[in-house]
């Protein structure tokens, strides 16, 4: 499995956000069958930085409904990885 199978996309919301300012966490959606050190050894080798810690988070699918018709929808797997010191991962570029 290769770094970039591992780590799907980065996970933008105001709380992922106000955590990566304050705290040094970054926030992302990880594949189904990826543990902590696929997803330490991915992001390491991806953004050149040193990470500290990884929690992994599986989010349950949610039922919904258009009329008659159920379906269930979302299901991901979400990895908060802390940097060490001095290390930063810019997301989106600025200019």
């Amino acid at each position: 499995m290769s770094a970039r199978d591992v780590i799907l996309r980065p996970i933008v919301t105001e709380k992922t956000m106000k955590s990566q300012e304050d705290d040094n966490k970054i926030t992302f959606e990880v594949a189904k069958d990826a543990n902590r050190t696929h997803v330490k050894q991915a992001v390491e080798e991806i953004f050149n930085v040193k990470v500290e810690k990884v929690n992994i988070v599986n989010t349950p699918y949610k039922t919904k409904r258009l009329g008659r018709y159920v379906g269930k929808v979302g299901g991901i797997r979400k990895a908060i990885v802390k940097l060490q010191e001095g290390y930063k991962i810019n997301l989106y570029e600025e200019g």
